[in-house]
């Protein structure tokens, strides 16, 4: 989230990302409030958590000097990343966002897809720092001439996860698909009505394309991939992420070790931003090789909840997941995702699934494709993991897991 002085282009804080914490106060104290905070879900399909943006608004004009005075007085903007690069590729002539982006900032109220006084109030964020809200694949504008040379169409914009959500072509009601990043996160594609969860998911917009809005479940997991790049550059225990696949591979299971990597907290469908990373069943015959499986599993286990969580919500056993992004490169991360879901994992060639979504989303707002039924086709199958192991060996695992999240909540005051 950025705040920046419309007059003069410049921030006044720097961005802040969604794995900060700071406002875990202010937001604990809207959940002890005796209103609650169903209404809030009931208007955003969020729980009240320091990812979401407006706290970080919020904490932005009570901590930076003369900031509340300055957006009280018109002379402050913010928006999340797309609106602040928006801007700046127009040279201020645009301040705006997407449907799906906006439904992130706990903001906006996704019934009726516009920002909402009540919430505004509620996190005293001035209603005309805010971005216009657009869809996600229509002609915007054209970026300042002198960036690029020439003009060039702005013409999509779609939050990281809808975007990938898009260019995994989960265009039909029920398709879900996971991207492993820096975090995981899981999206399922619940149709043009939004459907709340009871099962702390949440629920956002998908997109909007020609007037009709798709919205999704969504399971946000903080530390996917991050967990590698920890191990990396802390641990030392690998010279490069890809080798953590060679290091795993090298013992045949995890001796009993279980990894929870919850270095940001606890996202889906825990949400306790409190809990910190942890480490069990570890002995002096542990040796790197355990901890990079274990690594590994967390990602495929964390997934796992949110899955079980979303079959819950859905009512619809998930028989396929989509998956994407850097991770997915990982054989032996695929095949335990397989295993401890037992269902299909599907790579596409393509992994980079965010910027193919994108990419989508503008083409058919330019009329490089006529419509999403013409791009359906596009996507290719690269791999398909099914289960192989012995499922009762993996239930073993999945119970020492959950057994660690129930040590961390404990620990952690829950």
């Amino acid at each position: 989230m950025v705040v920046w002085d419309k007059n003069t282009g410049k921030p006044v804080y720097n961005a802040i990302v969604w794995q900060d914490k700071r406002t875990e106060d202010f937001c604990q104290q809207i959940r002890d409030d005796e209103k609650g905070a169903g209404w809030i879900q009931q208007k955003t399909g969020l729980v009240i958590d320091p990812y979401f943006s407006g706290t970080k608004i919020k904490w932005i004009l009570d901590n930076v000097a003369g900031a509340r005075q300055k957006a009280e007085a018109g002379d402050l903007i913010c928006g999340t990343i797309d609106t602040w690069l928006i801007w700046n590729l127009t040279h201020g002539e645009l301040h705006i966002t997407d449907v799906s982006n906006a439904s992130r900032t706990l903001l906006f109220n996704i019934n009726t897809l516009d920002w909402d006084d009540e919430l505004c109030e509620l996190f005293k964020v001035p209603k005309k720092m805010l971005p216009q809200v657009k869809s996600s694949s229509e002609l915007y504008g054209e970026t300042e001439p002198n960036i690029f040379g020439s003009k060039v169409p702005i013409a999509g914009i779609a939050g990281d996860q809808q975007a990938a959500l898009f260019g995994q072509r989960c265009i039909d009601k029920g398709m879900v698909k996971n991207t492993y990043g820096t975090g995981c996160f899981m999206l399922m594609n619940v149709g043009d009505k939004p459907v709340l969860s009871k099962n702390n998911l949440l629920t956002t917009v998908a997109w909007q394309i020609n007037g009709k809005t798709d919205y999704a479940l969504e399971g946000s997991i903080f530390i996917g991939g991050a967990v590698v790049q920890w191990l990396r550059d802390q641990l030392g225990i690998i010279v490069s992420s890809g080798k953590i696949e060679e290091l795993a591979a090298s013992v045949s299971d995890t001796a009993g070790v279980v990894f929870v990597p919850t270095f940001a907290g606890l996202g889906a469908p825990y949400w306790n931003a409190k809990a910190r990373g942890t480490l069990l069943g570890l002995t002096r015959a542990t040796t790197a090789g355990h901890l990079a499986r274990a690594a590994l599993h967390a990602i495929a286990y964390q997934t796992m909840d949110v899955l079980k969580a979303m079959e819950a919500d859905s009512g619809v056993p998930i028989k396929e997941l989509r998956v994407d992004g850097g991770a997915t490169v990982n054989n032996l991360l695929m095949q335990f995702q397989s295993e401890v879901l037992n269902t299909r994992v599907v790579r596409p060639k393509v992994t980079e699934t965010t910027a193919l979504g994108a990419a989508y989303l503008a083409g058919l707002a330019v009329g490089y494709w006529n419509s999403a039924d013409e791009i359906k086709d596009l996507w290719q199958v690269d791999r398909v993991f099914t289960p192989q192991d012995d499922y009762a060996k993996v239930e073993e695992g999945i119970r020492q897991w959950h057994n660690a999240i129930k040590a961390i909540q404990f620990y952690s005051g829950l």
